[in-house]
């Protein structure tokens, strides 16, 4: 990443000169401003990632529910955020944090596949491209959006034989089954894995990166479950007696649900990385089906 390129949109978004820049990883750094604040300067996924990301942030932030870094400004190529050191995870902060994320999912969206206000209906989760298509329920946004796309990308590129993807294809078709009762739609992360949930030497935990969406629950639970994350206990027994507190518990069968909600990020992995995410995918195919008995 270009220091110089990152300074400059410091003081483009900010107003304030940049002083110096320390890279933070390959397509972000840390500008400390002649104020003294430091800001993330992050390049964008692709075009339009970076304002689709800003408005993701903004739509999360806006009741307070979970700490998000506050958005000075994204354009084309650079979103520019505030810089929150890192801290150790606690008990405490886990458990606030899974309070206000079963908070922050009852604000809901407009509807299944919905984008953040100012968001994009071409966006991006890491560097794979995301549509955000309104629909009217969850299975079908999930099947058309969700799966599908991307099973037919790891066709295309030979991670799955035809016969291998048969099994995407009969999971799309009972979704209406596999997908437990109705909730409305839900404001969600999008991409609630380990890496994007921040411990920050404030107490708290942050959410970063996401690929903001109006989705189910659940899914962000489960992208939560996919690569560990620390006190993850903590965290969703916070969530759950929250949700049931606020009145909307999970549905029954919530467990068995999670390989059919880890299905989307694991296809995701599977068209970007290739390799053992692709036979991920196809066990947590299988254990959806499974859940039907």
């Amino acid at each position: 990443m270009s220091g110089h390129a990152a300074r400059q949109a410091a003081m483009r978004h900010t107003g304030v000169r940049a002083a110096h820049e320390r890279p933070l990883s390959g397509e972000a750094g840390v500008v400390t401003l002649r104020d003294g604040r430091e800001v993330v300067v992050k390049r964008g996924s692709g075009p339009g990632a970076a304002v689709a990301e800003a408005s993701g942030l903004r739509w999360l932030a806006e009741h307070g529910d979970v700490p998000i870094p506050e958005v000075h400004g994204a354009d084309d190529d650079w979103l520019v955020i505030d810089y929150i050191p890192p801290g150790q995870p606690t008990v405490a902060a886990a458990e606030t944090f899974g309070r206000g994320l079963a908070a922050l999912h009852l604000r809901q969206a407009p509807a299944f596949g919905s984008a953040p206000p100012g968001g994009r209906t071409d966006a991006w989760i890491g560097h794979a491209r995301m549509r955000n298509e309104p629909h009217a329920d969850w299975p079908s946004f999930y099947a058309r959006c969700r799966v599908e796309p991307y099973v037919r990308q790891a066709v295309d590129r030979g991670l799955f034989s035809a016969d291998e993807a048969a099994v995407f294809d009969e999971v799309c078709g009972r979704l209406p089954a596999l997908a437990g009762a109705g909730e409305p739609p839900s404001r969600l992360h999008g991409d609630a894995w380990s890496g994007n949930v921040h411990w920050g030497a404030d107490g708290r935990v942050w959410l970063l990166d996401p690929a903001a969406h109006g989705g189910h629950r659940e899914t962000d639970l489960a992208m939560l479950r996919l690569f560990g994350a620390p006190l993850l206990d903590h965290v969703l027994g916070a969530y759950q007696e929250t949700a049931e507190d606020l009145g909307r518990p999970l549905a029954p069968g919530d467990e068995q649900r999670v390989p059919l909600h880890q299905l989307f990020p694991l296809l995701v992995h599977t068209v970007l990385f290739g390799g053992g995410y692709a036979s991920r995918a196809h066990s947590a195919a299988h254990a959806a089906l499974r859940a039907l008995g």
